[in-house]
């Protein structure tokens, strides 16, 4: 399906929205598209019970004109009170498919936001005739103990892109998904436990720097202003399709190590731990590419290189004027 309006980070293009909710708001990603929205003239109201997010996520957007913080979980009753709109765009992020690793396994929590959660932002979205789009994560296979460790969070992803494309379905909603790989960039969590955000934090601490098995696995890694790029080409869209974004590079585990102890100039060493990682999803990005226009500009090399400036307390190196960003979120 063809995108219909048009959107882009060029100063000559206008946003097809007046106003957005942004559940997850004040995560990593979600903070980045709720500035990204307010520099393009959109209101914004940014959701987030702050149980995996940070309020100074988003405390440099205070008292700007639009933006209003609203700290409530999306699952809980009466939520959808609190949030009159009216919205022409819903970006659910506050669903498992983007909750850090290190986050406790809270089975009952996961399973309500994916559920609950995404059905309030799916009925907001209807109520007020708003593209709907919800944020989730590689698909998880499908085989597994329904009560085992850690499944929780697998059921709700699957749950809730199933509830997604059934109100497409049934309702003529418009609404989509985004399944996510690999994001990073200046702001991220480094407790994770994930690639490459251990690495970051146990190069900077000075502690060795531990590559599970022999390093070869590989790592789709894609910057975060890349993401948001095509998260928003997304959602300017009407494609009920789930629609992978993710870097088409894959640097391998010890290859990703090493360039991180070089930028830190970190005196860490490698070690090498049992267990090699498994050879995760890979993003399938050609339907990106060819419908919606979306083309990564940063390389996995630089990107890491801005990501440890912002960590060690730099100034972030200045990125591409709007008018010079490879692309337009035409939609």
């Amino acid at each position: 399906m063809m995108p219909t309006a048009a959107f882009g980070p060029r100063e000559e293009a206008r946003s097809p929205w007046r106003r957005a909710l942004v559940t997850g708001g004040a995560g990593f990603l979600g903070s980045r598209l709720c500035t990204r929205l307010l520099d393009s003239g959109v209101e914004v109201d940014c959701l987030d019970d702050l149980s995996t997010g940070r309020a100074e996520k988003v405390a440099h957007l205070a008292g700007r004109p639009g933006f209003r913080f609203l700290e409530q979980d999306v699952s809980d009753e009466g939520c959808a009170g609190l949030l009159p709109g009216p919205y022409d765009l819903v970006l659910h992020l506050a669903g498992p498919g983007v909750c850090p690793g290190p986050w406790p396994e809270r089975p009952v929590e996961i399973l309500d936001t994916g559920s609950l959660g995404t059905r309030t932002a799916l009925a907001l979205a209807e109520r007020d005739g708003a593209r709907f789009l919800l944020a989730s994560s590689p698909p998880v296979p499908a085989d597994g103990d329904p009560v085992g460790p850690h499944i929780a969070r697998a059921e709700a992803v699957r749950f809730s892109e199933a509830l997604v494309a059934a109100h497409a379905a049934a309702h003529g909603s418009d609404a989509g998904i985004v399944r996510l790989f690999g994001g990073y960039g200046p702001g991220m969590r480094t407790d994770d436990g994930g690639i490459p955000a251990a690495f970051l934090e146990q190069a900077l601490a000075g502690r060795p720097v531990t590559v599970p098995g022999d390093g070869s696995t590989p790592h789709p890694l894609c910057y975060v202003d890349d993401m948001v790029d095509g998260v928003l080409l997304v959602a300017a869209g009407r494609s009920v399709r789930p629609v992978d974004i993710g870097g088409d590079e894959a640097p391998t585990a010890v290859e990703i190590a090493r360039r991180v102890v070089e930028l830190t100039g970190s005196g860490s060493t490698l070690t090498f731990v049992d267990g090699q990682a498994p050879d995760g999803p890979r993003p399938v990005t050609g339907f990106a590419r060819e419908i919606f226009g979306w083309l990564p500009s940063v390389t996995w090399q630089e990107g890491l290189e801005r990501t440890v400036a912002s960590l060690r307390g730099r100034a972030e190196p200045v990125p591409p004027a709007p008018a010079e960003r490879a692309g337009e979120w035409s939609a």
